[in-house]
């Protein structure tokens, strides 16, 4: 029953994609709170996963909480970046990382490789938080996935391994 329900919100899932579904994503150079830069050219070859929050963001609490959960099943196999933007500074993602065990990096933006990367635009302003990108081994946007009633499930269920499960089972 459990799979039923997996594999139904995976449809439900597949049929909500996003703008940059299909898309190549980004390419962005950022750093964490010690200094050390992430690009994501660096992880081609297997899936990335980019999870865009606020640290003071309730779902984005709770997506945390997942990609934890991802990162324990997956391992190496995947890697996981969580991007913040200004009011987000050192302080406040060092007590989310303590408070809500965060294991992957979580970089630092000023708003430029978000705007890059989710399209922002002016006539395209907002962004919606917590945003996920789940990115192919060769750089393709897969899922773009916003946090509302339909994707819950991806952000706080299993759906989300469903869509991993189905990355890791592509043949390069």
């Amino acid at each position: 029953m459990k799979k039923l329900i997996c594999l139904a919100a995976l449809c439900a899932l597949s049929a909500l994609a996003g703008p940059l579904s299909g898309k190549r994503v980004a390419s962005f150079t950022l750093p964490d709170a010690t200094g050390k830069f992430y690009d994501v050219l660096d992880f081609r070859g297997k899936p990335l996963l980019i999870d865009f929050m606020k640290t003071e963001c309730p779902h984005c609490q709770t997506l945390s909480r997942t990609l934890e959960r991802v990162k324990a099943k997956y391992g190496d196999r995947i890697t996981i970046l969580s991007v913040v933007n200004p009011p987000d500074n050192p302080q406040t993602v060092s007590n989310y990382i303590a408070r809500y065990k965060v294991s992957s990096p979580v970089l630092f933006d000023f708003g430029q490789a978000t705007a890059a990367m989710l399209r922002i635009t002016p006539q395209n302003p907002g962004i919606s938080l917590p945003t996920l990108l789940v990115v192919d081994a060769q750089g393709i946007v897969r899922e773009d996935l916003v946090y509302s009633d339909a994707t819950k499930a991806a952000f706080e269920g299993d759906a989300l391994f469903a869509v991993i499960d189905r990355l890791l089972a592509v043949k390069k």
